[in-house]
């Protein structure tokens, strides 16, 4: 197997937990669900999986050639992008208790390349996927190639079964985010404790 089972394991665990909170990519497939319909929902997270698709490609193109000429430069990525995962983290905590209303959506085609864009163009997602995706990565198995394209669709899968979901069932969960301020406060308090548990615990490998 060209990856490590348990680092895997972690990512998937990970991801799974970082994709309940309601975020940006969330609330704009839920507002493009309630306004659009389900087939806007799913739409607008197809444009935000492409995005993601051409992050994970640009980052595994840049890294795995880095790492192969300078095997120090997986240690100082590894080393910033922990820094980078606490710093989320303590964001993620400081701002647990605001509310942000979902953007809307106007149809599918819209949806699509609104997602597409708003995600391909973000800054944030950009270094989010350099900083995230290498922490699971081991060099000394090599195929660092396959790696990234395992994790990469591990990421995209989960990204439509979770935004999916919202979209198709945007009313319902959208009148449930509504109602559940104080779930989701926790929600955001558990991921911010994750990152920086997972940062650190990085930081600390040598």
């Amino acid at each position: 197997m060209p990856i490590d089972p348990h680092l895997l394991a972690l990512f998937f665990v990970t991801s799974v937990i970082a994709m309940v909170i309601p975020g940006p990519d969330m609330l704009f497939v839920l507002g493009c669900g309630m306004r659009g319909g389900p087939r806007a929902g799913l739409l607008a997270t197809a444009g935000v999986a492409t995005s993601e698709a051409v992050h994970v490609a640009v980052a595994a193109a840049g890294l795995a050639a880095l790492f192969a000429a300078v095997p120090v430069a997986f240690t100082v990525v590894r080393v910033a992008g922990a820094a980078y995962l606490i710093f989320l983290g303590v964001q993620t905590l400081r701002h647990r208790r605001d509310v942000d209303a979902a953007p809307a959506g106007v149809s599918g085609r819209r949806a699509y390349l609104n997602g597409l864009l708003t995600n391909l163009l973000n800054p944030k997602m950009v270094t989010f996927t350099i900083a995230f995706l290498p922490q699971f990565i081991d060099p000394g198995l090599g195929h660092v190639w396959a790696q990234f394209a395992i994790l990469g669709a591990v990421l995209i899968a989960l990204e439509f079964l979770v935004d999916g979901t919202v979209g198709v069932l945007a009313g319902r969960i959208g009148d449930w985010l509504r109602r559940r301020h104080t779930a989701r406060r926790r929600l955001n308090a558990t991921v911010g404790t994750l990152f920086i548990g997972l940062g650190v615990r990085l930081a600390a490998e040598r």
